[in-house]
């Protein structure tokens, strides 16, 4: 039988404040879920001649983000076709790291920790071609980047991640991002000059917002309503989801839809702990987490046509941009995507299919 649990009090770095607290925590929660694996109890229904194996998962995101129920999906569908001897511990928030995203991020790769799930712009501290599917305007929908990463972008993936240590396994949605503002409408580039924009830490985001003439403030989620609501920050970009659970429809006037960016999660293996499972439970982990990310972006692209008629109902008032005022924003931002691919590299674009035809990607038959 296999467990995971010394080195995960051994190798995480705990702010010394809640190290106590979160050990003790661990320590209990072990304790409390080893009789089902030792035959104390009944195993769920499924396929018993699975190895015992007790892995633990981290993640960012609170317990209803996207990445959280992609996980949960995951394990509930592990832990059935294994008959309950493939247990995975889930722990959200950077719960195991103290709040720390970078520690969590080297937690995986050094084995601490077994699977995580973290956006490519949180991975991209490992590397940023990582970060490459985040080029302004790379994809007009979603369905154009599943295909995408599933045809080629996901090896692509595979191959920088085997780079440090991991093994990659999925990748769900996290957002087609939009706009928001208090100032006022967004149709043009001198809409958003010197406007007090929220954006995620990452290059792109900063970089993206700076060649539009806007002011953009890296700031914490956490942080963003209360500086909404104090006239701090004037607008946010996000996915529908996301805004959803923040309840920003209600702090912020206008809305501008235009797809300007796609970020995705990726969920992640470590590769020895990975490799020193049977074959046959590595290849039941690769397809059920296959299975929990096909769920997740379906069941996120059919909530965001929900969660915007909500809006439009709640009175938020939604600008769908016509071709020819998205085609001056991608203009005044082209120089900036020529840099961005010049940084990723010729293999990174391709593999994405970065300014390349994706005509090929819908066979006949295909929706």
């Amino acid at each position: 039988m296999y467990y995971r649990k010394s080195d995960l009090k051994k190798k995480i770095f705990y702010p010394q404040v809640i190290k106590v607290f979160l050990l003790a925590t661990l320590t209990v929660a072990t304790l409390l879920t080893a009789g089902c694996l030792t035959g104390n109890t009944e195993p769920p229904e499924g396929d018993g001649s699975y190895e015992k194996v007790r892995l633990v998962m981290n993640a960012n995101g609170t317990n209803i983000g996207i990445e959280s129920l992609t996980a949960k999906r995951f394990i509930e569908l592990v832990e059935k076709e294994s008959g309950g001897n493939v247990h995975i511990e889930f722990y959200p928030n950077d719960e195991l790291s103290g709040g720390n995203t970078n520690e969590a991020v080297r937690s995986v790769t050094e084995g601490a920790v077994d699977l995580a799930s973290y956006v490519t712009g949180t991975m991209s501290m490992l590397d940023p071609r990582l970060e490459v599917a985040t080029i302004p305007w790379s994809f007009s929908s979603y369905q154009e980047a599943r295909k995408v990463i599933d045809k080629s972008g996901g090896a692509y993936y595979e191959k920088i991640l085997a780079e440090y240590g991991l093994v990659y396994l999925g990748s769900t949605h996290n957002a087609m991002r939009q706009l928001t503002s208090n100032r006022n409408p967004m149709r043009k580039p001198e809409d958003l000059k010197d406007m007090r924009i929220r954006v995620l830490g990452g290059e792109v985001y900063r970089l993206f917002f700076a060649a539009l003439g806007a002011d953009p403030i890296p700031l914490g989620w956490s942080e963003l309503n209360i500086a909404i609501r104090q006239g701090v920050i004037e607008g946010q970009e996000n996915g529908f989801f996301l805004m959803n659970s923040g309840r920003l429809n209600e702090i912020q006037k206008y809305m501008t839809v235009w797809n300007y960016l796609y970020e995705n999660y990726l969920f992640v293996a470590n590769r020895k702990t990975f490799d020193q499972l049977q074959p046959k439970t590595r290849e039941m982990l690769r397809n059920k987490m296959r299975e929990a990310c096909e769920w997740s972006r379906d069941y996120l692209e059919n909530e965001e046509k929900v969660i915007r008629q909500k809006f439009a109902a709640k009175g938020l008032e939604i600008i769908d941009l016509t071709p020819e005022e998205l085609l001056v924003f991608k203009e005044k931002v082209a120089p900036l995507r020529e840099e961005l691919k010049a940084k990723y590299g010729k293999e990174a674009c391709d593999a994405f299919l970065i300014d390349m035809p994706k005509d090929s990607l819908w066979e006949v038959g295909d929706g």
